[in-house]
Formats: C-alpha cells, structure tokens, sequence
C-alpha cells in the first residue's frame, strides 16, 4: 500500500513568473559535498543550481515524493500538471486531454516544457512528459532525472484504487498495462538515476532512497575499489591509489598480482526490492542489479540499460535468456546455454565487450588476452567481434588454450569465431600454464610498457579475474530464485541449495554475491571432477598442488588445478585481510601449498559444501536422467547432478547450474548414450545427436557455425613465454599499425 501524507501548501509558480526568475540557492561559500550530506538542515546545498526531477509512470508518486523530498531539502518543489501545465492552459490536464487528443496533447504539453526554467527546485514531471524529446532535452540540461521504477501490477493497482480512467495514450484499441509497457523506453532513455520501488514502500522511504540515490550519483568516491592484496591502512593515505569500475574493467588484474574487489562490498537489496522484480524480465533484473553496481560517473544509466539489452536481446536463443527447468524432485536446471556460443561464459562476454568498449579512453588501443580451459574463448571472440566497428578497429582480442586440452566441437568452435579483430592460439600445454602466463605478462612492466610505448596499445584480460567478467553473472543466479518464486515453487525468504561445476571458482563466488545482497541461498555446492583440489580444500582448509597433476576429463571447463577467484572469497570471509590474501596465494604460488586457519575454515564451511565426480559416474548420470527424463544433460552439468544427488538433504530445492549445452562434448555425450561407433567430424555428431529428438534441442549457433567454417585454420605455439609475448606482438604489428 502506497502511503499519502499531507504537507503544509505547495508553492505554486507560474510560468510567467518562472521565466522571469530563477529559484538559486544563496550560498555564502562553497560547501563540500561530505559536508553538506552529514547535516540534512543544509542539504539543499545538495543541489546547487540544479533540479532534482522525478520522473515516472502515473501513480509512481511523483508529487507526494516531491513534496517530501523538498521539505527535507527545504526547496522549492515543483509539480508540472499542477503548476505548470494547468496554470498555462486554465484548465485541468484531462479537460486538455479530452478537448485536443492524444497526439495534439502530447505537443502542447512539450511546447509548455519547453517554456519552463527552474534551478535548485524539486520537479515532479508528467507521466507523458518523457515522450516529448525536445521538452526532456530542455529540462535534462539543468536537472538530474530520477526515475521512479514501480513494478507494472503495483502501478495498475493504484491507479484502480484511485479510480483512474484516463491517461494519455489510453482508448478503446490500448489496455492500461499497453500503455504503461508502451512508455518504459521513454523513462529508460532520459534517466540518470533508478530508484526501484517495491509494492509495500512508504513515500517517506522512497523519498530517502530518492536522496541516497542523488548522494552517490553526485559523488563517484562513494564506489571504489581495492585489491585483494592490498593492506587498508597503507592505501588510506593515498588517494591516487584509488581505483573506479572504469580502471578494474580495463586492467583487469591489480598492480600488485591481486584481484580487485568494491572497496565497500556490493549493495544490499532489501526483500521488498528482490520481490518488486519477481515479475520483471530478465533484461529489467539486469538492469536495477547492475545498475546499483556500477557507479553512473563510469557507464551512465541509460546507456548501461541500452547495453543490457543489446546482449540479452536477440543474440539469445531464448526470450527468458536463463530459464529454469524442473528436472525431478527438489531439483531445477539454471539453463545457461541458450546465447550464441551455448554456454554461461555468454551471460558475461556478451555484455562485458560493450562495457569495456564505454570504459576505455579513445586515445589508445586495447589487445585483450584470454586463457581458456574450453568455453570462455569462443564467448570472448564471439562477443568482442560484436562490437560496432569503429570499436573493433582499436580493440582487438587473442584467445591461448591448451592445443589438446578442449573438446574438438569447442576447438573448431574457438577456430570458427575468429574474426577480423579476434584470433586463437593454441598451446602445448594445459590450461594452467595459459592462466600463468598471462598473469605473468600482465605483471610484466618493462613487456608492457614497450607495447604501450612502441605501438600505442595496452593490454587487458577478459578472463574471470576481470570484475566486469564476475559482475553479470550474479544476475542470473538472483534472477534463478525470482522465477522459483515466480512460478509459485517457493514464497520469497525460503531458502535454495545452489550446486555448481566449479573450477576457476567465478561462478560458484557469483552466487555467493548474489547471497550477500539478499537472495536466500542456504549454501553453495562445489562440484569438482577429478581435478578435485577444491573439494579437498573446503573439506580439509589445505589447499595443495603438491604431486597434483591436472587429469583430462571428460569436463574440460573445469579442468583446473589453481582456482584464481578463490582469493576474491577468502578476502571477503578474512574481513578483506589483504596481508593474509597476499601470504597464502604468495606461498601457493612459491611452494605449491597452503592452509587456512581453522575459524576461517568454519566460516567458509557455513557458506560452501563440495563434492566430486569420477569420469564413470559423469557418463551414467548422463544415461540415467536421458532414459529417465528425454533430457541431455552435458558433462559438466552432469557433475554437479551426481554431487548434487550426493550432498543435497532435501529440505529445499537445489538449483543446479547446466553450465553449457551437451552439443559441445558430442563425443562424451554419445558415448555415455552408448553409441557404439562414433564418427570423428564434430558436425556428423551433432547430426547424429540431433536425430534423438531429446531436450534441449541440439544448439543453434554451435550448429551453423560449424556448417560455415569447418575445421578452418589457426596458430600453435609452444608453452614458452617469450613465444607468446612474440605472438602478442606480431598480433599488434597486424592489427593495429
């Protein structure tokens, strides 16, 4: 229920009166923003000579949150139906509206807008006023735009409840819900900040969250960030040392060998907000999540809200983008599959390219470097060769992945998506080696210097030690307990198990996150294949590669021995104790191992529970849940299904994450379908997969990308870093000069 409050008379200005005056405030002296904000009795400072204007659909509140809004900020407040548009027509805004029409209105009312001048004011618009692009244009240039987002049924109950029939827009041939659906794009290309409004809000809470919102969007300060090796005390003293979202996206790895993380933790949605998004898309969930995440100074929000929906849109083969799928039991499939390259490396490097792209200054060019164990390098040349092409000329990408270490479907997929500005390497080695190296490169500042000195161009990494990499994919786990909720499985606050096929350990930390900020995840299964090193360090707190070979498996994505995102979870559960982060990684990194103490052991145990799975349980949970069910599902999924069985005390629904679709590792699959003889060419596998008529069906994308390219050709190298550095620069030399 949307509460009203009553407050002493509006201040009612004309427009003659408004263009013959400006509503400033009269500062003695500058005041810092700090400042201003400890003591509201002076936060009209807060404006200066700008407008705080609300903007949102009829019954958002705008008026009620307006008046509330001024009086805390001890303002003029502004409400332009009131005051403005009925005072230069003489006649109420509906009366307008039924004498000339919608098209005619929708004129008169910019013309009005456009006539209109304030500064230092409160200004509640018009639900159509968005419309209008010369009048928004007109009132953006001296206001910061705040869009009031109240959930559609919430709006469509108000407006019932205050008995309204006619907004503009609305007739015979357009329901209510249309028209509200209609003007969404309106609001989402002039806003500079969101304010998500759940169902049971108080007017005084939104207009708190109105002021919050205004606060962090005057002062980028508020959302640094700092490396997971980085000791508190030293770095407080050294503002330069700061770090935005900007500087993480493009340097990828901390300066000193540690990964960057928000310096004061991510947001907390409160169970009203998380409950506001239940019946929202998935692009709209990105949208408010990411948004809360991602300072505006880096990637305003109206252009952060386009790119959301240039990677979620068609590029999906589905239009819920991460649907979840009951299985059987307590248990549900996060599908992840369903972009272009059929994995959830997609959800990530569809949308991060597009970010990094608006983060990177237009004087320099960008080499990215990626290491993959399978499926992140088809999605980084697939995403990066994305890009508009004015962009593709200074950013280029260069994929390394051990030559004999992926599937051959995922191989001639890697080979497959090379483009004009995207190339593969492979090399005789494993994927750790790959990993190394290129932190090492990273770190490696008389090679880095040269190639920014020599050629103009920086490099950058795009695996999941990037934060831009890790941040989308909280989303699809919070989103994954909203359709729970959505489809009546659960009411919101019951809890959810998660169980996933873990290696780099980005994945599993995302759902983590997503707990932190208020999603009800009980715990976070780990599932490992034979390469169980993770298993045993969250059962034991030693975490030892001593005499540990990496083995080939069947689920080559995790095929990991050295997890580099577990040090972005232990800083957070060792109350980001940077000189322990640094004192761990730096003896695993000099002597192979090391062990955690035992309260920090009991923490992590609260969070995580891990298992894993041999190569002949992987292929007979395949066999099993096909004869059983008609679904397929792939090999790393199939991992965390038997860890799943395994661990699970069904007290609550498990959410398992099918990390990537099962046409990927065709070979395995036929082989735990028990297909005697299989054909060596990837596309007569898929063929052959394809005539089982099993769900889901066989990938759309991994199907004509293949049909296009064949085995097609690419470089090798061997495992030495002077023949990498020397592949990097010719790349340069190529690309770029």
């Amino acid at each position: 229920m949307f509460h009203i409050f009553q407050y002493r008379p509006l201040r009612l200005i004309t427009q003659n009166s408004l263009s013959n005056m400006c509503l400033k405030l009269m500062l003695s002296r500058p005041v810092a923003f700090a400042q201003i904000w400890k003591s509201r009795s002076s936060s009209h400072s807060l404006l200066g000579n700008k407008n705080i204007v609300l903007m949102g659909p009829p019954g958002a509140g705008k008026t009620t949150i307006g008046r509330i809004v001024g009086q805390k900020l001890d303002c003029p407040v502004i409400d332009i139906d009131d005051d403005v548009l009925e005072t230069t027509w003489n006649m109420s805004v509906s009366e307008k509206l039924q004498n000339v029409g919608y098209e005619k209105f929708l004129e008169e009312e910019g013309k009005a807008l456009l006539n209109f001048s304030a500064s230092g004011s409160v200004i509640s618009l018009s639900g159509s006023n968005p419309m209008h692009a010369a009048g928004m244009q007109h009132v953006k240039k001296n206001g910061i735009v705040v869009y009031l987002d109240v959930p559609t049924t919430v709006i469509m109950s108000r407006l019932k409840s205050m008995a309204v029939d006619r907004i503009v827009g609305l007739s015979a041939g357009n329901s209510l819900k249309d028209i509200l659906q209609f003007r969404k794009p309106f609001y989402k290309r002039w806003y500079d900040i969101r304010v998500f409004c759940g169902e049971d809000v108080t007017a005084e809470v939104v207009a708190e969250k109105v002021l919050d919102a205004v606060k962090r969007y005057q002062d980028s300060e508020l959302e640094t960030f700092i490396s997971t090796r980085s000791s508190r005390s030293g770095r407080s003293m050294e503002k330069d040392s700061y770090k935005y979202f900007s500087d993480v996206v493009i340097q990828g790895l901390a300066p000193d060998g540690g990964l960057f993380v928000p310096e004061r933790r991510l947001p907390k949605f409160t169970a009203g907000e998380w409950q506001g998004l239940i019946e929202a898309t998935y692009v709209e969930r990105a949208e408010v999540i990411l948004e809360r995440c991602i300072h505006p100074a880096d990637i305003p929000a109206s252009k952060l809200a386009e790119i959301i929906g240039t990677a979620y849109g068609e590029n999906f083969s589905c239009s819920k983008v991460a649907p979840v799928r009951h299985l059987a039991g307590n248990q549900f499939l996060l599908e992840l599959f369903h972009g272009p390259t059929a994995s959830f490396k997609d959800f990530a490097l569809q949308l991060m390219p597009h970010l990094f792209a608006s983060c990177i200054p237009r004087s320099c060019n960008y080499l990215i470097l990626v290491a993959t164990s399978g499926d992140t390098g088809s999605a980084v040349l697939d995403g990066f060769s994305r890009l508009h092409d004015t962009d593709k000329q200074r950013i280029a990408v260069m994929n390394f992945f051990p030559e004999n270490g992926v599937s051959p479907i995922q191989k001639s997929q890697m080979i497959g998506c090379q483009k004009e500005n995207a190339w593969s390497v492979g090399v005789k080695s494993d994927f750790d080696f790959c990993q190394t190296a290129i932190k090492q490169i990273f770190t490696n500042s008389d090679f880095t210097g040269f190639l920014t000195v020599e050629y103009g161009t920086a490099l950058a990494a795009a695996n999941s030690i990037n934060w831009a990499r890790l941040l989308p994919q909280i989303v699809y786990h919070a989103s994954a307990y909203l359709d729970l909720v959505h489809q009546g499985i659960i009411p919101f606050g019951s809890p959810v198990d998660i169980c996933i096929p873990t290696g780099n350990f980005g994945n599993i930390l995302a759902a983590f996150y997503a707990k932190t900020m208020g999603i009800p995840i009980r715990k976070c299964i780990c599932a490992s294949n034979e390469n169980n090193v993770l298993t045993d360090f969250i059962r034991t707190g030693v975490y030892d590669l001593r005499g540990r070979k990496l083995i080939s498996t069947f689920s080559s994505a995790v095929d990991i021995l050295k997890s580099s995102n577990l040090e972005r979870y232990l800083h957070l559960i060792a109350n980001e104790d940077g000189q322990l982060v640094t004192q761990l990684f730096n003896q695993l990194e000099n002597q192979g191992h090391f062990q955690i103490q035992k309260d920090l052991l009991e923490k992590l145990q609260q969070d995580l529970v891990a298992g894993w799975c041999s190569e002949e349980d992987c292929l007979a949970a395949i066999h099993s849940v096909y004869s059983t069910t008609g679904y397929i599902l792939d090999t790393h999924t199939a991992v965390a299904k038997v860890v799943a069985d395994r661990l699970q005390d069904r007290t609550c629904p498990i959410i398992i994450s099918s990390t990537a679709h099962y046409s990927k590792f065709a070979p395995a699959i036929l082989r735990a379908l028990r297909i005697a003889e299989i054909n060596q060419n990837p596309l007569s596998q898929l063929h052959l997969l394809s005539s089982y008529s099993a769900l889901p069906p066989i990938h759309w994308g991994l199907l004509e990308t293949l049909k296009k390219t064949g085995n097609g050709d690419h470089q090798v190298c061997a495992a030495d870093m002077t023949v990498l550095m020397h592949h990097i620069e010719t790349l340069i030399q190529n690309h770029f000069m």
